[in-house]
């Protein structure tokens, strides 16, 4: 015995709204960028445990650490905008 099922059409009523896919977007993005800036927060660990006594080396690391960190912080107060904003729109 063969079940057949039927695949119904949704009505334009179902669709997301444009707020909802914009959020969406947003979302992704934020993270994204939120995983490239962790990414570079243990490439930069990595560079100032290798720097092995360079001074210029370590202050590189140290730089590049403190990006990461604020970036992380941009990303995740952006998450609570996002989130805030996509609460107003429903």
């Amino acid at each position: 015995m063969h079940i057949i099922e039927t695949v119904h059409a949704g009505v334009i009523s179902d669709a997301p709204s444009i707020s909802e896919v914009g959020i969406n977007i947003l979302n992704f993005l934020l993270r994204t960028v939120g995983i490239i800036a962790i990414i570079s927060l243990v490439i930069a660990g990595v560079i100032y445990m290798l720097s092995a006594g360079d001074t210029k080396r370590a202050e590189l690391a140290k730089r590049a650490m403190q990006a990461s960190i604020v970036g992380i912080i941009l990303v995740m107060s952006g998450m609570i905008v996002v989130k805030f904003i996509g609460q107003f729109f429903k």
